[in-house]
C-alpha cells in the first residue's frame, strides 16, 4: 500500500463557531488513530491548513468526510504525493494555537503579513507545518 500526504487549504463558513476547533481535534484524534491517519492542522480563525498522511485509500476517506463538514468552504488540495515516509508520524492530529510564534512562522513562509495557504506555495505550507511541528515538541519539553 502507498503511502500519501494530502495538503490541503479551506476557509471558515458561517457554520464555525469558535468552539468548533476543539471538537474538530477531538474528532481528528479519534478517527484518524483507526485509520492510521496522522498530520497537522493549522487555524488562524479563517483558514485551516491540514497535512494528512497515510495509506492513500484511508487518507483519501478522512479527506472526503472532512470535504463534506460543513464549517468550512472552498477546499483546495496544494499537494497530493506518495512519500517514503511519514513527517508527523506520532500525532494522529497536531495543532498549534495562534500564538506570536505561529503569527511569526506564518509570514516566514507566506508571500505577505497575512495568513493565506492559498498563496503559498505547497512546499512552503508543508515546511510551515513541520515548523510548527517543531514548536509543539519545544513546548512540551518545556513544560516536562
Amino acid at each position: 500500500m502507498s503511502l500519501v500526504c494530502l495538503l490541503y487549504a479551506s476557509t471558515i463558513s458561517e457554520n464555525f463557531s469558535p468552539d468548533d476547533i476543539k471538537q474538530i481535534l477531538s474528532s481528528a484524534e479519534r478517527n484518524n488513530g483507526k485509520q492510521h491517519v496522522t498530520g497537522m492542522l493549522t487555524f488562524d480563525r479563517r483558514y485551516f491548513l491540514q497535512c494528512l498522511e497515510g495509506g492513500r485509500e484511508n487518507v483519501n476517506q478522512v479527506y472526503h468526510r472532512i470535504a463534506r463538514d460543513p464549517r468550512h468552504q472552498r477546499l483546495e488540495i496544494l499537494d497530493y504525493q506518495c512519500v517514503p515516509h511519514r513527517a508527523f508520524a506520532n500525532w494522529n492530529m497536531g495543532y498549534l494555537q495562534n500564538t506570536q510564534t505561529l503569527i511569526e512562522l506564518f509570514y516566514k513562509y507566506s508571500p505577505s503579513n497575512q495568513f493565506d495557504p492559498y498563496q503559498m506555495s505547497p512546499e512552503g505550507a508543508f515546511m510551515l507545518l513541520l515548523d510548527i511541528k517543531q514548536e509543539i515538541q519545544q513546548a512540551l519539553q518545556s513544560e516536562s
